[in-house]
């Protein structure tokens, strides 16, 4: 790649510089916490070329993603990512969390001001990206979507893996319609606003809303927490409002939710009082479908770095990229049919 030659000089000059005091490189990848993005997101620039003169071939990655800590899809797909971006599959990746669009954004600056020859990118928020992803372009550095949209023009990245969550919240509003209830009346619970995520599943239950005439109890934030999304279903409760489905964003926050209508003995699940629906098939999750005590739960597939493997490969090679977005396949599960073998297959 065209920064190497200056690399192995950069690399050069520091041998000399060091050989008095004795230096290391790192092996392995950098971690950026989320508090911390914008001032670590990225490793030093000249540690980063001294590693790269001395591995001579490294392709260095810069990755952006949400808090792993966020939910059990986000860990497990942070926990791909690292497993694919190493120095034995002959990259050097530093990664930066945040949930923050501004952090990200930040973050991403630094990685491309470091010489990272891909940024792949996980948005918190679809808008804002226009201006960091053309000095990405303008500084040769290639740009990857994963899990997320933007709202970006195409020609300002390589490719996007991502999955569909028009079809997510479609999916689900589907199988809520043909459950025939006689009146809806409906506890949602939204993800970070902002977010792909949260734009599909709430757009497709908005527009049923419109056309349907269901009824929305309460259409509140949790920001994907389970204790946030608790406490609006306690709000709910208190008001003495009735309701008998909670819409909820991804399995965390229909977890809070279901604690909520326990800790005020309100049934729910198969044949029960409310109906529980949940997003992204943590193996938990799809345990309390086979048990009964849920209702559905949408397929959010995290698993995306081999793609992006592929895509960097493909680039690397010389290859053209045909397939500009690469949509993930998901499905969504029924209580009354999902089976064990589903949960071993599908469960995060």
């Amino acid at each position: 790649m065209k920064r190497k030659v200056l690399a192995w000089l950069v690399a050069s000059l520091m041998v000399f510089s060091l050989a008095g005091c004795g230096s290391s490189s790192d092996s392995g990848s950098k971690d950026a916490s989320s508090d911390a993005a914008a001032d670590d997101g990225a490793a030093d620039a000249d540690a980063d070329a001294a590693d790269d003169g001395g591995s001579g071939d490294l392709i260095k990655v810069g990755i952006i993603n949400n808090d792993p800590n966020e939910s059990g899809y986000r860990t497990a797909n942070d926990k791909d990512m690292k497993e694919m971006f190493t120095e034995e599959n002959g990259y050097e990746a530093s990664f930066a969390y945040s949930l923050k669009n501004d952090e990200q954004i930040t973050a991403a600056q630094k990685f491309i001001q470091d010489g990272v020859d891909y940024l792949l990118l996980s948005a918190a928020d679809t808008a804002g990206w226009d201006s960091v992803l053309k000095d990405a372009q303008d500084a040769g550095t290639r740009v990857i979507l994963f899990d997320r949209t933007i709202d970006a023009d195409p020609s300002l990245y390589e490719a996007s893996i991502v999955s569909d969550m028009d079809k997510e919240g479609e999916t689900a509003v589907n199988w809520l319609k043909e459950q025939g209830l006689e009146e809806y009346n409906i506890i949602h619970i939204q993800g970070v606003m902002g977010s792909a995520a949260q734009k599909g599943r709430t757009g497709a239950l908005n527009a049923a809303v419109e056309s349907d005439g269901w009824n929305l109890v309460a259409q509140q934030t949790a920001e994907w927490n389970a204790e946030k999304a608790q406490q609006i279903v306690q709000s709910v409760i208190d008001s003495g409002e009735s309701f008998n489905v909670i819409y909820a964003e991804n399995d965390d926050m229909a977890k809070g939710a279901v604690a909520a209508l326990d800790k005020a003995n309100i049934s729910h699940g198969v044949g029960k009082d409310v109906i529980i629906m949940g997003f992204d098939t943590n193996t938990w999750a799809l345990e309390e479908l086979l048990k009964g005590n849920w209702n559905y739960d949408g397929q959010c597939n995290p698993y995306q770095a081999s793609y992006i493997d592929e895509v960097i490969k493909k680039i690397e090679n010389g290859e053209e990229i045909t397939e500009k977005t690469i949509v993930m396949e998901e499905k969504g599960f029924d209580a009354t049919t999902i089976t064990q073998e589903d949960i071993d297959t599908y469960g995060i």
